[in-house]
């Protein structure tokens, strides 16, 4: 049977977080301001892009903070800086459009950044809104001026080594003709006929001059200057849809004569390709595997002029993401998913012998090595505290916050519920990890409601780093239990492909026994049991529906209930495909593993969340299983989101699902919500 690994506490991230373990006798005693609400999840202000100066003193990074006083409530990102000793913290950019993106010039004098800051001369977009553009700034202060004026959104950009020219990526404009069709709304589609192709340009920094050096039925991302500023590396596939993502290739390109060599290849998705700091070889990602993301990428070296590539981590079971050079060429890096955590290895270039490096426990993202190679900086967010900009030396022994970007935690003494990681044996006896948050203020030997939450993917994975949305439940006196259950990542391949043919089974079998164990253990009532889930999440709940009539109440969001409309509307059709084949030879298995063929099974009542334009699952999904049941006189309310994709960004539809979760679930269970109780919407909005 599991035992807890390691309990998240302020001590083990070295932040000084509130105690949540406290002996106070009752919640009701405790001011209300100190739990976290529904509305305190949309104050995260959130961190990210992390840059360090050439010499390695100082960091340029992003935050992003919502303005709580626009009726809109709009989030902005702006650029701040801190030195590398965690001194010195300002910010740089200002106004209403966001600045995103910095990158340093090689002097480390200024810094470049992407903005669609409205100017003389600007483009706009049929919004009214001005096209994103590169914009220069110096490190020192003053306003930051524009430097390109392209026709369309720049979506990436790197500054060349040289430091005289910029490699940018925008999409193809429309012609003339496009352009009065879609004015006059006279735009017939035919679908996967035409695409807008993304391409490679350069900008002369002392000319002004733009020239393109890409054209062609392809579209590009992700490249990368190599080391002399004399050719770039890019990856390049069919056309933009997210199902061709899985057929990608690398190309290289030189600058002076535009032209276009194909690197490598193979039946998979090729990713991430980085030169080796003397150019000579060329590190990337790839995977042989074609149409899944559900193999493990290996790690490719190949000859910068062409060759036979060499293969790396063969025997390493995980994943491998982002290749970064050690400045000597002797050590490539990178971050993955490694069971609860994201963790940091390293391998010899020339051995390929592996190791882990000490990073901190939790997620570690957007890692950056010091041109020395003395120095890291990244996000880390730790189990009881979000995301904030870390540094510290090579092998993670000296390790300092620099950004402080919701100090208001602390002032107001939020308290949180503790993480833990725990581990139970499933049905076939093997070992089984979740991630159980505790209700703030839990006593020991008292039971309280347990809510289930399957993660998405299903190749996904829960790690104990800080989640808003469980802490919104733990205020309110819930448990939570996430397992990664058979097919979630970070566990090795066979762990990976382990629900392969087998949805609704080998996952549902984890999900359960995880459930007992926590009766099992005394944490959780049984007659207090509820669950939701998004995504495949939302699969899992619509399935669990269908199996018992164990939880009281039961919310699927964006959830597949028919796999076999599924494969025909989703936008990654050969993702279903691979775990299943295609339906036409497969019907039987896809409507075996179908939720809606059990509908008649539901017990609990139901609310059915989705997104109105969802193109990952179509809001039909929700649709046919809500009529089933409708049809059958089962309890069940179905909310669709306008304008939504497959997960909610409009904060007040993401404050409505909150609040609809939590007043849905007591409403089931016959308690009564606690951080909710001035919160404008009522107990009945679910209805």
């Amino acid at each position: 049977m599991p035992l807890t690994t390691w309990a998240a506490s302020a001590s083990s991230v070295k932040l000084k977080t509130i105690q949540t373990t406290s002996s106070a006798p009752a919640q009701e005693k405790i001011p209300i301001s100190r739990f976290f609400s529904a509305w305190d999840t949309l104050r995260i202000n959130s961190v990210g892009n992390p840059v360090i100066s050439p010499d390695g003193q100082w960091i340029l990074y992003t935050k992003r903070v919502r303005n709580l006083q626009d009726k809109d409530l709009r989030a902005t990102t702006h650029i701040w800086r801190v030195k590398a000793d965690g001194t010195k913290r300002r910010q740089m950019t200002f106004g209403a459009e966001s600045c995103t993106s910095p990158a340093w010039f090689p002097d480390g004098k200024k810094f470049a950044f992407l903005s669609s800051r409205p100017l003389p001369g600007s483009s706009f977009n049929q919004a009214g809104k001005a096209k994103t553009q590169i914009f220069f700034m110096y490190l020192d202060g003053g306003e930051a001026w524009p430097v390109t004026s392209h026709e369309e959104n720049i979506s990436y950009f790197q500054i060349a080594p040289d430091g005289r020219k910029i490699l940018f990526i925008a999409p193809d404009p429309l012609s003339e003709e496009e352009k009065k069709k879609q004015k006059e709304k006279d735009d017939a589609e035919v679908v996967d006929e035409k695409f807008r192709m993304s391409h490679l340009w350069l900008f002369n920094i002392e000319s002004g001059q733009e020239t393109r050096l890409t054209e062609g039925n392809f579209t590009v991302s992700e490249g990368r200057w190599s080391p002399e500023s004399q050719q770039i590396v890019f990856v390049r596939r069919p056309n933009p849809k997210i199902d061709e993502e899985w057929n990608s290739d690398i190309y290289v390109v030189e600058v002076a004569s535009k032209k276009i060599t194909k690197l490598f290849s193979n039946p998979g998705p090729d990713s991430s390709p980085r030169w080796s700091p003397d150019g000579k070889l060329i590190a990337l990602a790839a995977n042989p595997h074609p149409g899944t993301t559900t193999w493990h990428n290996k790690l490719y070296l190949i000859p910068a002029n062409g060759g036979q590539p060499r293969v790396l981590l063969q025997n390493f079971d995980r994943d491998f993401s982002t290749p970064i050079w050690s400045p000597n060429g002797q050590m490539i890096f990178w971050s993955t998913g490694d069971k609860t955590s994201i963790s940091v290895f390293g391998v010899d270039v020339k051995s390929g012998q592996v190791k882990k490096l000490n990073a901190p426990p939790g997620g570690n993202y957007s890692l950056r090595l010091s041109q020395d190679g003395q120095r890291w900086v990244w996000i880390h967010r730790p189990p009881l505290w979000p995301s904030e900009i870390y540094t510290s030396d090579i092998n993670f022994k000296k390790i300092k916050q620099v950004s402080e970007a919701n100090p208001w935690l602390r002032e107001e003494q939020k308290m949180l519920g503790r993480v833990e990681v725990i581990r139970w044996k499933n049905s076939d006896g093997q070992e089984i990890e979740g991630i159980l948050t505790y209700p703030v203020n839990h006593q020991p030997g008292r039971k309280y409601p347990l809510i289930l939450n399957p993660h998405g993917g299903p190749s996904g994975a829960v790690l104990a780093s800080f989640n808003p949305v469980n802490q919104f439940f733990a205020s309110n006196g819930f448990f939570v239990l996430q397992p990664n259950f058979r097919g979630s990542s970070n566990y090795g391949q066979e762990f990976l492909n382990a629900n392969r043919n087998k949805w609704g089974i080998v996952d549902y079998d984890d999900c359960m026994t995880g459930v007992d164990y926590c009766l099992a253990q005394g944490w959780a009532d049984p007659e207090k049991l509820v669950c939701y889930g998004w995504s495949y999440g939302g699969y899992m709940s619509f399935w669990i529906a269908t199996q018992t009539d164990r939880f009281k109440a039961i919310s699927p969001g964006a959830g597949l209930p028919n796999l076999i409309s599924m494969y025909s509307t989703t936008d990654i059709p050969h993702y279903l495909g691979w775990f299943f084949g295609s339906p036409w030879d497969n019907e039987e298995k896809y409507f075996r593993h179908s939720p809606l063929h059990y509908v008649k099974q539901v017990k609990a009542p139901l609310l059915i969340l989705h997104g109105a334009e969802d193109k990952r699952v179509p809001p039909t999904q929700a649709i046919e299983f809500y009529q089933a049941l409708k049809d059958l006189g089962k309890e069940v309310t179905f909310v669709r989101y306008p304008r939504e994709g497959h997960g909610l960004r409009e904060p007040r539809h993401q404050l409505d699902r909150l609040r609809r979760y939590l007043f849905f679930f007591c409403q089931h269970l016959g308690l009564q919500p606690l951080t909710e109780k001035e919160a404008t919407t009522s107990k009945n909005n679910h209805q």
